[in-house]
């Protein structure tokens, strides 16, 4: 067992999932406490990354994204589509009406 999972005892798992307003029967604690520990072993292992000489990431709305040509490029499949409807109508799906 890592020691990520020994530092979560079942009563730490029980509060978790309190804060976390999970309803948690009691046989299903062992299998959440073993979840959680492998959450944290991996976490503890991102903490062993050398990321010295990386820049923080501060916000991604700095960054631009590529633009292209708005063109239709794979119009005019309305039969295509259609074949997967269970009913339709000239060029429209027909579905039940729901409001009466």
């Amino acid at each position: 067992m890592s020691s990520a999972s020994a530092a979560l005892d079942p009563a730490a798992v029980r509060r978790i999932a309190r804060l976390a307003r999970i309803r948690l029967a009691d046989e299903d604690v062992a299998q959440l406490q073993s979840e959680l520990g492998a959450i944290l072993g991996w976490i503890e292992q991102l903490n062993e990354v050398d990321v010295s000489g990386v820049d923080p990431l501060a916000s991604v709305g700095s960054a631009t994204l590529t633009m292209r040509e708005d063109v239709v490029t794979d119009g005019d499949q309305t039969e295509a589509v259609l074949a997967n409807a269970p009913a339709h109508s000239g060029p429209f799906y027909t579905v039940p009406k729901v409001v009466e």
